[in-house]
């Protein structure tokens, strides 16, 4: 492991944010679901749109409701990414003043 790209925190912020995709994903499935159910009976075709327009309506809904869990993403990957290249930096002075 490369030294300072310990995981400090910031897989704590992927599990969230990932877990309310999921979530909201899944609300958004069992909705449709349940009213194309109610107004179509239950066809297989049905649960087919059912899927595509959950995953279309989640991405919408995610962009607007889960922008503070993303953004925390974002700076944990992004603080991740820099501690890695300074680690890097490190490396590669140290390499060079031997």
């Amino acid at each position: 492991m490369v030294p300072g790209c310990e995981y400090p925190g910031g897989v704590k912020h992927f599990l969230v944010y990932t877990g309310l995709r999921i979530g909201l994903f899944l609300v958004c499935w069992a909705v449709l679901v349940g009213i194309g159910s109610l107004a179509f009976g239950g066809s297989t075709k049905v649960g087919i749109w059912a899927l595509v327009l959950a995953a279309v309506l989640s991405s919408l809904l995610s962009l607007r409701y889960l922008a503070g869990p993303r953004e925390r993403f974002a700076q944990s990957v992004q603080a991740r990414a820099e501690r890695a290249t300074a680690a890097f930096e490190d490396m590669k002075t140290r390499e060079d003043a031997d």
